[in-house]
């Protein structure tokens, strides 16, 4: 198969993709916040895509998400307005500094990076649209999900485990954040609603 081939089919399947996250974001949550998830999901997917292909992700696609979450707070549902922008923004903020503070004592430790400025960046994307414990679930799964593809990765090459290779945490991250989204929106509002 051509190297132009494979091109295009990889653009298909990021078309397809990005179908699927916007058409299960409107159908699953119809109206307004719907369009927000279909929006947030469009973004994740870039930025799991950029990260993929260059260990960056670009601040002007979490920036993105960020101000859509912001807008997301003001503009839906019965506690929109400033005190709901409020509380999201102190959420982001927060989970955003957790991550600065792993990062940092991690860096101390082992004396080399382990999670970039981007990844905590696309944490406070996370603070902006999720509550705290579907934050946790969230990162969970990131972190869960790019270990085991790496292993996959590593065993189906038959290569051996390295403690200092580096994982586009993004590529991982970007999607469970959608996912934690979707999540939020089709469960029961009473687990989640006290911790919106």
């Amino acid at each position: 198969m051509s190297q132009k081939n494979v091109s295009h089919q990889i653009k298909i399947l990021r078309s397809l993709a990005l179908l699927a996250v916007i058409g299960s974001s409107l159908l699953a949550v119809p109206g307004p916040d719907g369009l927000f998830g279909a929006l947030l999901g469009s973004l994740m997917l870039s930025i799991a895509i950029v990260d993929a292909g260059r260990y960056l992700i670009p601040n002007r696609l979490t920036g993105a998400a960020l101000v859509l979450g912001l807008l997301r707070a003001a503009a839906i549902g019965p506690e929109a307005g400033w005190a709901a922008v409020l509380w999201v923004a102190f959420r982001a903020l927060a989970i955003a500094l957790s991550l600065l503070v792993l990062m940092a004592g991690y860096r101390r430790w082992r004396g080399r990076d382990g999670l970039g400025l981007g990844d905590v960046k696309l944490a406070a994307v996370a603070g902006a649209w999720l509550g705290f414990v579907t934050i946790s679930a969230v990162i969970e799964l990131a972190a869960i999900s790019a270990l085991a593809a790496y292993g996959i990765h590593a065993a189906l090459r038959g290569r051996r485990l390295r403690a200092t290779a580096f994982l586009p945490f993004g590529l991982f991250l970007a999607p469970a954040i959608w996912i934690g989204w979707l999540a939020e929106a089709l469960l029961p509002q009473r687990l989640f609603g006290a911790l919106w």
